[in-house]
């Protein structure tokens, strides 16, 4: 199972802004973030395309949404580059306290993707989806 990092989703007032900002830093170039140290299980969230870990967003106390990795590398000032994927993938919404930095989740606690079963999820706006999970109705 593959080994993610979690995030607090700092300055999103909801789903669809995260998703926006995304989108808008992904249409400017390469996604990343940058932390002052390499984590030091990088080797196991970053595996092959497809297999390796994601940053799973926490949004008001909730994981909900996830970005997959794909690798870590140099910035400026020597710190190191976390790129993701500035696609949003929405999950089922798990309590999580927030924290500074990043976190590991480990493959076993991460929550499911959203949709692929007939569940309709998938095709609801994500603040919708935000909303329900926030009344624990998802």
């Amino acid at each position: 199972m593959a080994l993610h990092l979690t995030k607090v989703a700092f300055g999103a007032e909801s789903v669809d802004h995260l998703a926006e900002r995304l989108r808008l830093r992904g249409a400017e170039g390469p996604v990343f973030l940058t932390t002052r140290y390499l984590p030091k299980r990088h080797e196991e969230i970053a595996g092959p395309i497809g297999e390796g870990g994601s940053l799973f967003w926490i949004l008001k106390h909730q994981l909900i949404a996830r970005s997959p990795i794909l690798g870590f590398g140099e910035a400026e000032g020597g710190r190191v580059a976390i790129h993701i994927d500035p696609a949003l993938v929405l999950v089922q919404a798990r309590p999580k306290r927030a924290h500074q930095g990043w976190r590991y989740l480990e493959g076993a606690d991460a929550p499911v993707d959203l949709g692929g079963d007939a569940s309709g999820l998938d095709v609801m706006p994500a603040a919708l989806v935000g909303k329900l999970a926030e009344l624990a109705l998802i």
